[in-house]
């Protein structure tokens, strides 16, 4: 016999939804740490796919359009809890919570050569000899390699005809007296020719040198991305207590794993164009601590959730190609690849979670979330390294950072429509974290709507999917030294979401 379909579980159908979050939307954040898994009551296991589609472009500050640059991507997300008695319960929790997915293609300035930023590095060298663009150091290095041709043959022509004197005295001695003077003078000659020669070849290579930098930077076809995963572990004990044993306390370790790639090319990053970073695979822990209140008569759960943050301490291979040159412009020994230690600390978080009985068929829900991005940064040595000398201080610039925290809400509302059925609907609105924001994730936030079902296939098994459809605000991307480099406009994006769940109480 089919078993009704109890108001206070109305919350499966809506927990199909609770992707609150898309990529970049407000820093890193992606699965939104749901945690509803846990709270649901006796045995419950589930779960969720969703995949997600955000269409985010704009227009860079030459006006020159930027085509879709957010990479569709979909994760899962895996949850099982029992109660061990009518006080303890355990679980387990697995989810992808922080990632990026960002590709720049198509003729803009996030794409192929720099060549204003490489013209203003030969300009900085050369400025003072008249010398400001690529075409003027090529010119330059072909006038170096003629005079050094030149050099070359005039000292030949010395040689030999030292050569023939040395020869004429050595068959002849008695020409020594006048041919002595003329080798000393021509052997004199040849030593003074020989060192301008070295110095003169000297300053060509440094000039070859930096045409070949140049010319590698200028065959540079490639686009900016930048790719983030994470994968999160969280095992939790709950004890129950209160004389109705309505209030639960819970938490446990996190076990985290983050990995990133970055890539950064064309004109709009200056200097740093050319800049990668690989950022290897590195798991640490942190813990999750909460506390709940459930009345079942009138399907009121509520429950506050915090997450610590995690501190990641990774490596992170770098290939800079402009570390050099800059440098040696501050004087400094900077190599163009570094394999060092990075640390990267993914933020802490405190959910809501809120839901409660209208009527016996309806029932309302409340999410709220908060991460403080403003506090987080991801900041590779070389890459900061460098900043310093452009920034001329001696913090430098990071990578990676943000200027606000992030807010997230959403309200819902689900309905009962047989015994084996119900709908749900929901709003949503995300603050974003600041505006302008990076380049790497140009979006301010967004607004959601979103549709759900659930059904009851047996007493103990049910199927749910929804969709959201979402507004993306509009947002200035900008770069790490905070100039305004791009402008994007009028983004959307939808999410849909499928969940298979169990429950035995």
């Amino acid at each position: 016999m089919r078993a009704n379909f109890h108001l206070k579980t109305l919350t499966v159908a809506v927990a199909t939804l609770s992707v609150i979050s898309v990529a970049n939307a407000a820093g890193l954040d992606r699965s939104g740490q749901d945690i509803t898994a846990f709270l649901q009551d006796g045995t419950y296991a589930e779960a969720v796919y969703t995949y997600i589609d955000a269409d985010v472009t704009g227009k860079d500050t030459s006006g020159n359009k930027i085509d879709d640059i957010a990479e569709s991507y979909d994760f899962f997300r895996y949850g099982v809890k029992t109660d061990v008695n009518d006080t303890f319960s355990v679980g387990i929790l697995y989810d992808e919570p922080f990632g990026a997915a960002a590709d720049y293609s198509g003729d803009n300035n996030f794409v192929g050569a720099p060549t204003d930023a490489v013209n203003n590095i030969i300009a900085s060298r050369l400025g003072d000899r008249g010398v400001t663009d690529v075409q003027g150091l090529r010119d330059l290095v072909e006038g170096a390699q003629g005079q050094i041709s030149a050099s070359e043959s005039r000292l030949n022509q010395a040689r030999e005809q030292v050569r023939q004197a040395q020869a004429a005295v050595s068959q002849n001695p008695a020409l020594e007296p006048v041919l002595r003077p003329q080798i000393n003078a021509g052997l004199a000659g040849i030593a003074a020719g020989e060192t301008q020669l070295a110095a003169g070849q000297a300053q060509l290579n440094q000039l070859e040198q930096l045409e070949d930098f140049a010319d590698g930077r200028l065959a540079n076809t490639e686009g900016t991305k930048v790719e983030v995963r994470s994968e999160s572990i969280t095992g939790i004990l709950g004890a129950k207590f209160g004389s109705n044993k309505e209030f639960q306390v819970y938490g446990g370790p996190v076990a985290q794993r983050v990995k990133a790639d970055v890539r950064l090319r064309g004109s709009a990053y200056g200097p740093a164009t050319g800049y990668t970073a690989h950022i290897s695979p590195d798991t640490d822990y942190g813990y999750i601590a909460g506390i709940s209140y459930s009345k079942p008569e009138i399907a009121l759960k509520a429950a506050l959730t915090y997450r610590s943050e995690i501190k990641h301490d990774a490596k992170a291979f770098e290939v800079f190609p402009i570390a050099t040159a800059a440098g040696a412009t501050a004087g400094l020994a900077l190599p163009t690849t570094r394999y060092a230690d990075i640390e990267i600390n993914t933020p802490e978080s405190v959910n809501l979670d809120f839901q409660t009985g209208i009527n016996p068929t309806t029932l309302a829900t409340a999410k709220v979330r908060w991460v403080p991005w403003s506090d987080f940064a991801i900041v590779p040595s070389l890459y900061n390294d460098v900043s310093k000398v452009s920034t001329q201080d001696d913090k430098g610039l990071a990578l990676v950072s943000y200027d606000d925290d992030q807010w997230q809400v959403e309200l819902g509302l689900a309905k009962r429509l047989t015994p084996a059925l119900a709908v749900s609907g929901n709003i949503g609105w995300d603050s974003g974290a600041g505006n302008p924001v990076t380049s790497l994730g140009p979006i301010e936030g967004y607004y959601s709507a979103g549709l759900g079902a659930k059904y009851n296939v047996t007493e103990n098994w049910a199927i749910s999917a929804g969709g959201k459809y979402l507004w993306f605000g509009d947002a200035e991307g900008q770069i790490p030294s905070k100039t305004i480099v791009s402008d994007f406009e009028s983004n959307d994006g939808f999410v849909l979401g499928v969940k298979v769940s169990y429950q035995a109480q």
